[in-house]
């Protein structure tokens, strides 16, 4: 990016205005994975960021994945790991090492992270006031221990909320026999965000966004209608990995969110950007 003139500066804040005002008090949540989890500069400019978010009156949620560090730690305790259609089977022992990568190690980081910059966070596991109610996945392949979200109980979330604190959610479900389930962390924050009538769901991810050819970047469409998403997977225009990343976006707008976004962790800053500012630096789909 050129460097702004001190003028320019100021014009980039004053733009910010009307969004800042719009969306004060609303909450946003962050399905946070990618790259900005791992590259150090990438997760302090996503840290501030939602933090910046906190200060600016919205409250966010944040919905971790961690699919490379539970496959790092699976390898240091020599457990195999095993994949069928590009998901992880998730046996008993595996499913301890997620539910303990994802819980321990990777939340408490971010709660750390967010703590330094002076936003009060808390880290959870779906299973913590049975927030995520999961059931065994079915359709498909059987992956073991692999859920998704039945029902989610938003009350300790709000508690947090109104208290001031962001919510950090490892996606660990269980189910009413008390079976734990890890959960696929882009449908865990649709859900999530939908039980909390979520202004925005934010997902970072390490495309630039919906694009009509996955490997030319510049084939990024902007803005996206729920309608215009279906036509487009419908006709072929929308195809191959895309079609997953729309489809869940898709799930989040029939939960009622009013609009999701889809963003390069890999630029700086992406995710205010993408709210404060008239061009946006990703997709947004929109009911």
């Amino acid at each position: 990016m050129p460097h702004l003139t001190e003028i320019e500066k100021a014009g980039v804040l004053i733009d910010a205005i009307p969004y800042i005002r719009k969306f004060s008090g609303t909450i946003v949540v962050i399905k946070y994975g990618g790259s900005a989890m791992v590259d150090e500069k990438l997760r302090t400019s996503t840290i501030n960021d939602i933090a910046m978010l906190k200060y600016l009156g919205l409250k966010p949620v944040v919905v971790h994945g961690g699919g490379k560090d539970i496959t790092a730690m699976l390898d240091k305790l020599g457990i195999p790991t095993r994949f069928v259609d590009g998901l992880r089977v998730t046996d008993e022992e595996t499913a301890k090492v997620a539910e303990m990568v994802l819980s321990g190690s990777i939340g408490k980081s971010l709660v750390d992270e967010l703590e330094r910059v002076g936003v009060q966070a808390v880290s959870i596991q779906g299973k913590d006031g049975h927030t995520l109610l999961a059931k065994k996945k079915t359709d498909g392949p059987d992956l073991g221990f692999v859920g998704e979200v039945e029902k989610v109980d938003s009350t300790l979330l709000s508690t947090l909320m109104d208290n001031g604190f962001v919510p950090v959610i490892a996606p660990v479900g269980v189910d009413e026999h008390g079976q734990t389930y890890n959960i696929n962390a882009d449908y865990a924050a649709s859900a999530v965000a939908g039980a909390l009538h979520a202004q925005k769901l934010v997902y970072i991810t390490d495309v630039e966004g919906i694009l009509t050819d996955k490997d030319n970047p510049d084939t990024i469409i902007r803005q996206l209608s729920e309608i215009q998403a279906r036509k487009f997977i419908d006709q072929g225009i929308i195809t191959g990995g895309m079609i997953p990343k729309v489809e869940c976006c898709l799930d989040a707008l029939k939960r009622g969110v009013e609009s999701v976004h889809v963003l390069n962790g890999k630029t700086p800053h992406a995710i205010l950007l993408e709210i404060y500012t008239n061009e946006g630096v990703g997709t947004m789909l929109y009911r």
